[in-house]
């Protein structure tokens, strides 16, 4: 049984194509692992949303991964984990064990800082959640958490243009506060945010160390996976596959720009509450993602 584990997938889901920055990390870090990825890019973005309708969504996602067959959970989605991790637990640590975001950031983090003030750029439900500021007190109980919800931040980049003007201008406009706070260490809680990283630090200054999901996970699946013994052979070349809730070809167009390797095909699969999936389920009590301006 633990050999058939070991060759089953590692499953990755994220609200859109922010979280393959997590998966490019893994696949350096475990090139001989092998990945699935489900983009919920139909109910993007996460980031307005309220926590039952992230735990439902959630629960989802990774229940539909975990009973297509894999041997480790990765919540990559920030807001996701804010709101959900304890229900995912609860729902699937008996089937695979559960590796998200917020603890792992939060204790690299803690490791980096000098000056016991920490800097946080996330989005809205996230920061309301207050889950990095519990996660960063168990790692560093001196260390002072300051976030910054950054609401149109992640749409932006998920849209996939270049770094135009509008891009700079929020980046100002959400790294002042942390100036003023004077951090040396800033976690990016978003998937996205990675993808405009070299404008996030030289806006934040040389000086501050930004610490990203995809560092902070790929060391944590890692010990995970070795702790279980459920690791890939080492002298293998792994695969990657990719599932969406959305268009898939806006899906691939986006995502090999994040992933930063080709895609090949995408799934489209189908989520609830989403009236252009076919075969969606209802009373779930999922909502559509808004039209318009909308939190990351």
């Amino acid at each position: 049984m633990r050999e058939t584990g070991r060759s089953l997938p590692i499953a990755v889901f994220d609200s859109g194509v922010g979280g393959l920055t997590v998966l490019h990390e893994c696949l350096v870090s475990l090139p001989h692992e092998d990945y699935i990825y489900l983009g919920d890019t139909a109910r993007f973005p996460y980031g307005d949303r309220s926590q039952p309708q992230l735990e439902a969504f959630a629960l989802e996602l990774a229940t539909r991964l975990v009973d297509e067959g894999a041997k480790l959970l990765v919540v990559a989605c920030n807001s996701a984990t804010a709101a959900a991790l304890p229900a995912l637990r609860r729902a699937l640590s008996d089937r695979v064990p559960v590796v998200s975001v917020v603890g792992p950031e939060s204790r690299l983090a803690a490791a980096t800082t000098r000056n016991h003030r920490v800097g946080l750029l996330a989005t809205a439900a996230t920061v309301t959640s207050g889950a990095y500021g519990k996660a960063l007190v168990q790692a560093a109980p001196r260390a002072t958490l300051y976030p910054v919800a950054c609401p149109e931040l992640a749409p932006l980049i998920q849209a996939g243009g270049e770094v135009d003007d509008e891009v700079v201008a929020r980046v100002e406009e959400y790294c002042a506060p942390l100036g003023r706070a004077r951090v040396d260490t800033v976690i990016l809680g978003c998937t996205h945010y990675p993808l405009v990283r070299p404008l996030l630090q030289r806006t934040l200054g040389r000086g501050v160390t930004l610490v990203t999901s995809g560092e902070a996970i790929a060391g944590e699946v890692e010990h995970t996976l070795r702790e279980t013994g459920l690791e890939a052979p080492a002298d293998r070349r792994g695969s990657y596959r990719f599932l969406c809730s959305g268009d898939p070809e806006e899906f691939r167009r986006v995502g090999t720009r994040f992933l930063q390797l080709p895609l090949g095909e995408v799934r489209r699969v189908p989520v609830a509450g989403d009236p252009a999936s076919d075969g969606a389920a209802s009373g779930t009590g999922a909502a559509t993602a808004p039209t318009g301006r909308a939190l990351a």
